[in-house]
């Protein structure tokens, strides 16, 4: 489902007079399926990796395979395309529309897909992640924990091939990020739906198949799950 090679991402710093190097020599696949975590310090390229994998940033060096397509020889409109098509993104800080209601916020990306059903599925997991009387709030309206669960739906609702998740459950109280934990999972067992997160809990970590823990730009380490 996915394979990395190579990746590389830097930034100017002091004025265009020297570089940060955020991801050095990243390389590493993943099988159709699997459940992957990556963890690692704040500041070690975890967010960066994923915003990468999902074809929102373009690195300066490497190549990421999707489904056997480079993503960086596509252009933003042709990445935009295959994200709707198969990829879910959970967004750490939401990325709800304002304007838009819980309901109206899930049902888009599956308008833009032509679905049909893009309301009854928004209603349904809208449901599923506990906000059914909610669907007619604004974010404004929500508290942070709620908009997760709406960014999680909208993730949800498409049935991607491949769920990216950055800090899944970090704006969660531990009911309900128990909750939507179990609702990743029986999505990546179900629908045979890969899972890659973003993750500072080392017990959800331990969840997924392999963790690749970072350091400073790089993957320091790949653990495989006694799961």
């Amino acid at each position: 489902m996915v394979e990395v090679s190579g990746l590389h991402k830097s930034v100017p710093v002091n004025g265009g007079e020297g570089t940060l190097h955020i991801l050095q020599d990243i390389s590493f696949t993943v099988g159709a399926g699997a459940s992957v975590a990556i963890v690692g310090a704040s500041g070690s390229g975890k967010s960066t990796l994923l915003g990468l994998l999902a074809g929102l940033d373009v690195p300066e060096g490497g190549t990421v395979r999707i489904r056997g397509v480079d993503l960086f020889l596509l252009d933003e409109d042709a990445r935009a395309a295959l994200r709707g098509e198969a990829i879910g993104f959970v967004f750490q800080s939401f990325q709800l529309l304002p304007a838009l209601t819980a309901l109206e916020n899930v049902m888009l990306p599956l308008e833009i897909a032509g679905n049909p059903e893009a309301e009854r599925l928004a209603r349904q997991w809208l449901e599923r992640v506990g906000l059914g009387e909610r669907t007619r709030h604004y974010p404004k309206h929500l508290s942070g924990g709620e908009q997760q669960r709406v960014a999680l739906a909208r993730a949800f609702a498409a049935g991607p091939q491949l769920l990216l998740a950055d800090e899944p459950t970090g704006n969660l109280d531990a009911e309900t990020g128990a909750a939507i934990i179990e609702l990743m999972f029986s999505l990546n067992r179900e629908a045979g739906t890969t899972l890659i997160l973003v993750t500072h809990d080392e017990a959800l970590a331990r969840r997924c198949q392999r963790v690749l823990r970072m350091h400073a730009g790089r993957i320091a380490e790949e653990v495989l799950s006694a799961i």
